[in-house]
């Protein structure tokens, strides 16, 4: 179970002198206000450049949801990264960065929901984060927003956790961003050749609660598939056996279906 039910940790704003993530990123904007950092990255087009932002007016999330943020109490960032060869992995491992982002710097366990939410299970699998990918003439716009210092009245949504409802203490946004940063460059600079893909699939799937539950998959067609998810195959689809045999989504909402 959580260890607070209000928020802690280190609010101060962002500086961006903390935040060295190294090659091959070109710099890390810091802006207090900005409409969206996803929107803020594709006008610029420099590959390896980051965008994070206190506010974000016009924040999206995956399917056109809103994603706000309240200064000094979440992480929202958006960066432009080359597309490599197998480009429909990049949610996924952008998801698996965050991941061992999290782990590193904050010292809890979080797992990854099909294609790329973030859960919390010292939360109840509550979501801590989530992650926007938009492909442009440039290469392909990465976005993340995780939930930092949030309080349970602070969060929109029951079923939102923060790193400080998962247990995580004081936490350094910057050290995570730096974190992240740094995973993000290492996960995709894989993508590039055949071994470095197959070593980031197996570490999706390694990390994917989805696999092996029993879910309800919402399409973008508005129809639902029900069944058990038993993989994710090698363009990144999530595998569902349905009563109607096996189907592979390459979008989608997924639910996982709670045993009684």
């Amino acid at each position: 179970m959580p260890v607070s039910e209000g928020p802690s940790g280190d609010r101060t704003p962002l500086r961006a002198e903390r935040i060295t993530p190294g090659e091959p990123w070109v710099g890390v904007d810091v802006r207090e206000v900005v409409g969206s950092t996803n929107a803020e990255v594709a006008g610029r087009a420099v590959r390896w450049l980051a965008v994070t932002a206190e506010a974000q007016s016009a924040g999206r999330g995956r399917l056109d949801r809103s994603w706000t943020t309240t200064p000094g109490l979440s992480l929202a960032v958006s960066a432009l990264v080359p597309a490599p060869p197998a480009p429909g992995w990049v949610p996924l491992v952008t998801g698996l960065a965050l991941v061992r982002a999290v782990e590193e710097t904050c010292g809890i366990a979080v797992r990854l929901k099909w294609p790329n939410d973030v859960l919390c299970p010292a939360d109840e699998d509550r979501k801590l984060a989530g992650i926007l990918c938009e492909w442009v003439p440039d290469g392909i716009v990465v976005g993340a927003g995780v939930n930092v210092h949030q309080g349970r009245a602070d969060l929109p949504v029951d079923t939102a956790t923060s790193l400080s409802l998962c247990g995580a203490g004081v936490v350094s946004r910057e050290r995570l961003l730096t974190a992240y940063l740094h995973h993000l460059a290492a996960l995709v600079a894989a993508l590039g050749d055949r071994s470095g893909q197959e070593e980031a699939r197996v570490a999706y799937r390694e990390r994917c609660a989805t696999i092996g539950r029993d879910v309800v998959l919402h399409l973008p067609d508005a129809t639902t598939r029900t069944g058990r998810a038993t993989g994710v195959d090698e363009d990144g689809r999530l595998v569902v056996e349905t009563a109607d045999g096996p189907y592979a989504a390459s979008a989608g909402d997924v639910v996982h279906v709670r045993t009684a």
